[in-house]
């Protein structure tokens, strides 16, 4: 019994020592990029083509999503019917979910603004991509 728990000892730390072996070229090649490896991936420009080219998917991307955050309780994913399930956790007296609920209500809120800011930077950056010729 003391000669298989030997041998399964040796057989773990050789494993060991492989996997160890076998990670460091790896890790060593990781950690260091080469110089010229960065200079391929370095940004030629700021995307702006790229951008006028996404801009009608970007678009309807962010209408698609203020239409279901401000549509009614009947609409999946939208406040109105998040603020229902809040109200329906609040009178089965399930304290713990109208709190995790509660949180991704206010989270859903904050969203509202964020997606109108880039809705109205969107119609400045169409404008541009127009004036430009990108669109």
């Amino acid at each position: 019994m003391l000669a298989n728990r030997r041998t399964a000892a040796a057989i773990g730390a050789v494993a060991l020592a492989g996997a160890l072996l076998s990670a460091g070229p790896a890790q060593a090649d990781s950690a260091a990029p080469s110089p010229a490896a960065s200079a391929k991936s370095a940004p030629k420009g700021d995307g702006a083509k790229a951008i006028c080219k996404r801009l009608p998917k970007t678009e309807a991307r962010i209408n698609t999503a203020l239409t279901r955050l401000n549509g009614d309780a009947t609409v999946a994913g939208s406040i109105a019917r998040l603020e229902q399930r809040v109200t329906e956790a609040k009178n089965a007296g399930h304290t713990e979910v109208q709190t995790y609920l509660n949180d991704r209500l206010t989270f859903r809120k904050g969203l509202v603004p964020t997606l109108q800011k880039r809705q109205a930077d969107l119609k400045a950056v169409s404008t541009w991509c127009t004036a430009q010729g990108s669109k």
